[in-house]
């Protein structure tokens, strides 16, 4: 236990370092870009030398959707920044479930059956959420990114339509769903 939190404890410190050299990395990068640092200078060649193998590969993507290259540091930075955060946020989730199922095993049967419930109701509240992020961003039902999460919810939001109002153009299905969730979870687990 105590390993596992000394590595959790060091990826911090990584993701930390990481965040702090991109932060450095791109300041550097766009002063050269907007030509506060002469691009000709052996600085700005050194800087050029050094951030180029990150930032390019973000400057074809900005420049392609229509931005300007001096904005790709900044994008790169928050890719770092953004990517470390989940990258820190799913490793905890995945060690606190990894330490949930070892509670549920010691626990015999019933912790176990219990544990797949819980990670059932999960499963399905996170497909909900990923269904609503997906509307706002003008995602696809049929998009291999999205389908899935269709492919959970649809049982219970279709009947739920039917009978729960829109408010306005809000669709307040999802909300609804999300709270009959909650309770059939607390029954399920209740009676287990």
């Amino acid at each position: 236990m105590i390993a596992i939190a000394t590595a959790y404890a060091a990826l911090r410190v990584l993701v930390f370092v990481a965040a702090v050299v991109a932060t450095v990395g791109a300041v550097a990068s766009w002063l050269v870009r907007t030509r506060r640092i002469s691009p000709f200078s052996g600085t700005a060649r050194t800087i050029r030398r050094a951030t180029d193998p990150w930032i390019v590969p973000m400057e074809r993507r900005v420049v392609r959707a229509g931005g300007t290259p001096a904005s790709a540091p900044w994008w790169t930075l928050a890719l770092v920044i953004v990517g470390g955060i989940i990258l820190l946020s799913l490793v905890q989730f995945l060690l606190a479930q990894f330490l949930r199922a070892g509670l549920a095993i010691s626990a015999g049967p019933v912790g176990i059956v219990r544990l797949l419930v819980t990670w059932a109701f999960a499963l399905l509240e996170i497909a909900l959420l990923v269904r609503v992020l997906s509307s706002w961003v003008g995602g696809s039902p049929y998009s291999k990114w999205f389908r899935w999460s269709f492919v959970l919810t649809e049982w219970m939001l279709a009947p739920l339509r039917r009978i729960v109002p829109t408010i306005g153009m809000i669709d307040i299905t999802p909300i609804v769903a999300y709270f009959l969730l909650r309770l059939a979870q607390s029954l399920v687990l209740g009676v287990i």
